[in-house]
């Protein structure tokens, strides 16, 4: 094997995972044209391109989509490798890739990240607020907190907190100023803080169920629609309108009176938040390590 060739791969794969080199770089902490002349070092030694280039974006060739599928895989057995005989050691190091949504950090990950930090310094934890579904093997992430409802069947799952409703609330000064709504079809007439789906662009509806229990699908329309449901939360606390957010995330702001609840019959339940990941990980050490901390910090059986 080429050694100077072996060196550049991980930076060719952050290019692919990543779709530039700007991106790359600021990942790898390295200058752009650093990352640029190790990719153009790759395709010399291989005499063909990898990527096309273009001002505006950055995608793999044919070549290179085939050559990234066959290298992915292989280099991240080489790292597991070297993990496994550093676990043997003692030791927990590397970087550990998380892609979750940014509402999982308050709800479940922040005290363990806070306790990893304090027994592996050696371990990076690398953290991506997407709200979207990504492919976290495509993309190179080590493992991914969504909904239970959105996990594919062929990943492992780790819940990681109980169901919880998905809630209508708002500010006691909206609802004096502009009342109270009795019923789903009242919130047309009320300022409602939207979503915009990032990954379909779509504008999202809001999930609720009718006065029978059935499942019904609402679009709301208002002055603000975000992409973040902390900032909902926050716009709600404003008095901005009303906010459709997980229960607990409001929680201590319904206990404490500075949000109400608004048609609560209509509420729905979410299956809860889970840590998965893909089945042959599930010894590598850093992932593991990451799962007893959740499991302590939240009390898991």
């Amino acid at each position: 094997m080429d050694r100077d060739l072996l060196a550049h791969l991980p930076i060719v794969l952050t290019v692919a995972r990543r779709g530039g080199f700007a991106s790359a770089a600021a990942a790898l902490n390295m200058s752009p044209s650093a990352v640029s002349h190790a990719v153009k070092a790759v395709e010399d030694r291989l005499g063909q391109p990898l990527f096309v280039r273009t001002t505006r974006s950055v995608a793999l060739t044919e070549a290179g989509a085939s050559f990234v599928a066959s290298v992915g895989p292989a280099l991240a057995t080489v790292e597991e490798s070297v993990e496994r005989v550093r676990s043997a050691k003692g030791q927990v190091a590397g970087l550990l890739r998380l892609n979750m949504p940014r509402l999982a950090l308050p709800l479940a990950i922040t005290p363990a990240i806070v306790a990893m930090s304090r027994l592996y310094p050696d371990l990076t934890i690398e953290i991506t607020a997407d709200e979207s579904l990504v492919d976290i093997v495509a993309d190179g992430y080590d493992a991914g907190i969504r909904l239970g409802e959105m996990i594919a069947q062929d990943m492992i799952a780790v819940r990681l907190t109980p169901p919880f409703q998905a809630v209508t609330v708002a500010a006691p000064s909206y609802l004096e100023e502009r009342g109270v709504p009795d019923a789903i079809a009242d919130l047309a007439g009320h300022n409602c803080i939207g979503y915009r789906l990032i990954s379909s662009g779509a504008a999202y509806a809001w999930d609720l169920q009718d006065e029978d229990g059935r499942a019904v699908s609402v679009a709301v329309s208002g002055s603000v629609r975000v992409t973040d449901s902390l900032y909902a939360r926050e716009l709600a606390l404003q008095g901005v309108g009303i906010a459709y957010v997980f229960e607990p995330l409001v929680r201590e702001d319904l206990s404490a009176g500075r949000l109400r609840r608004v048609l609560p019959a209509a509420s729905i339940e979410e299956p809860g938040l889970f840590l998965y990941f893909p089945r042959n990980s599930s010894g590598v050490p850093k992932l593991r390590a990451f799962i007893d901390t959740l499991r302590r910090t939240l009390r898991l059986s």
